[in-house]
């Protein structure tokens, strides 16, 4: 069986770091929303700090994750801590629709039992949410675009910026024009708004955690690219999986017409390997020649 593989790292030494400013400054706004959410009655202002004590916990897990898909590869753990911070984004995204769920009951339960509220204080907090929130999405948005976990912390503060924003203009509108029912609305407008967040997010992370094949990636494609080289007969019993979002993984059969030598094979190697990084973007490959042999040829061969 041969086997290769090329991996392209990339180090972002601020990646703790910004996470670990970002924790601190949920912490302080958890904290001013809670005391302001039950000295004001505000409910919305309250999932607001519900959501954020949400982002704490789930920045730790990225922070933790972030640290652990550092470590090496060991005898005992060949693949290393590379899946940490996919878990971490399972994890997140499945807390922002949990916390979004509980939103939508306590707005029910508001709506039947309304409550009049402080207004002015849900304003001032909903600036400080604002601010504070934001200057964590300006320093996480870098690594979000590349990285699940990274991405799911970045979420989970965009959201949340975002809900400081409703909260503000349902302040100002309780403020000015007593409508303290926009409070309950707006309540259910931040959980809808977590849920088509987290989903997307839920999905991916749950498709590398199953070993699915990427979305982007059609086996009878590459099937039918390995199987141009003349001195291929038949490609079979392939898996392709993505250990995480850096690396994607295939492993097949390939029978040959001729019984060719080791080195020959190495040679048809490292094309097939260029055209499945190049086309397909796999950076890991492992094959397994065949001549003549008496197995299952279906291109899925179940295990």
């Amino acid at each position: 069986m041969a086997h290769s593989h090329s991996h392209h790292h990339h180090t972002h030494d601020t990646k703790g770091r910004n996470l670990f400013i970002s924790i601190l400054l949920n912490i302080i706004i958890t904290v001013a929303q809670v005391i302001g959410g039950i000295l004001s009655g505000s409910l919305s202002l309250l999932s607001d700090a519900l959501h954020n004590f949400s982002d704490v916990l789930s920045l730790i897990v990225s922070y933790i994750a972030n640290r652990y898909s550092k470590k090496k590869a060991s005898f005992d753990k060949t693949f290393g801590y590379k899946r940490a911070e996919i878990i971490a984004a399972f994890v997140n995204a499945s807390s922002l629709i949990i916390v979004a769920l509980y939103l939508i009951y306590e707005a029910i339960v508001r709506f039947i039992h309304p409550q009049e509220i402080e207004s002015g204080l849900v304003i001032w907090l909903a600036l400080l949410g604002i601010v504070a929130n934001g200057f964590s999405v300006l320093l996480l948005k870098k690594d979000s675009k590349d990285n699940m976990n990274m991405r799911s912390a970045y979420l989970h503060l965009l959201t949340d910026m975002s809900a400081s924003v409703a909260v503000l203009i349902g302040g100002l509108l309780m403020k000015y024009f007593n409508w303290f029912w926009v409070d309950s609305v707006l309540t259910l407008l931040i959980a809808f708004y977590l849920i088509a967040m987290g989903y997307d997010l839920l999905k991916n992370s749950f498709r590398v955690l199953m070993l699915f094949s990427p979305e982007d990636v059609d086996l009878k494609e590459i099937r039918e690219a390995i199987s141009a080289f003349p001195e291929i007969k038949n490609v079979h019993h392939m898996h392709i999986w993505q250990l995480n979002e850096k690396e994607n993984h295939l492993e097949a059969h390939i029978d040959f017409y001729e019984d060719i030598t080791l080195s020959q094979f190495d040679d048809i190697l490292n094309k097939v390997e260029e055209v499945l990084y190049h086309q397909f973007g796999i950076n890991h490959v492992n094959i397994q020649p065949e001549y003549q042999k008496d197995d299952a040829k279906d291109i899925i061969v179940q295990d």
